[in-house]
């Protein structure tokens, strides 16, 4: 029985689920929306969320975290000692780096968590009819706290 486990299996192994996650976590920093199926999208949602939360910070303890998240900057070579991988243009995700600390955590700094939005499409994928949906960045500007104006104060009349 499956009583409390959370996250679905995607028929995939653990290891498969994890490069989907940050596959589809880099494609989402580097374009803002992407279009996926409902079931992709939900399993995202938890694991971006926490990588925007741990990258908020932005100092070097976020960084690492996020690499540690994310995966290495350069999967061609384990070897953190090699050459390829001090070289910055071996590295297969820099911009992915770049953009998550530099447009995308400074924008929810002040926002506590809920940083993404899934929108179902109704349409379905061709070959095997799945459903499909959108999953983006929601827009800060447009979930900042209203400022609540101060009452009027009027003088007292004195009769």
């Amino acid at each position: 029985m499956r009583h409390r486990k959370a996250g679905r299996k995607l028929n995939r192994n653990s290891s498969h689920r994890l490069a989907l996650n940050r596959n589809l976590s880099c494609a989402l920093i580097e374009h803002g929306r992407i279009t996926t199926t409902v079931a992709k999208a939900k399993e995202l949602r938890p694991f971006i969320e926490r990588l925007i939360t741990i990258a908020r910070p932005g100092d070097l303890h976020a960084r690492r975290e996020a690499v540690s998240v994310l995966g290495p900057m350069s999967t061609r070579c384990i070897d953190s000692d090699s050459e390829a991988a001090q070289n910055p243009k071996t590295w297969l995700r820099p911009n992915v780096y770049k953009k998550l600390f530099n447009e995308v955590a400074p924008k929810f700094v002040g926002h506590p968590g809920g940083y993404t939005r899934i929108l179902k499409i109704h349409r379905r994928r061709i070959g095997d009819g799945s459903e499909l949906a959108i999953i983006e960045f929601i827009n800060p500007e447009l979930i900042a706290p209203k400022a609540v104006p101060a009452p009027k104060v009027t003088a007292p009349v004195n009769a």
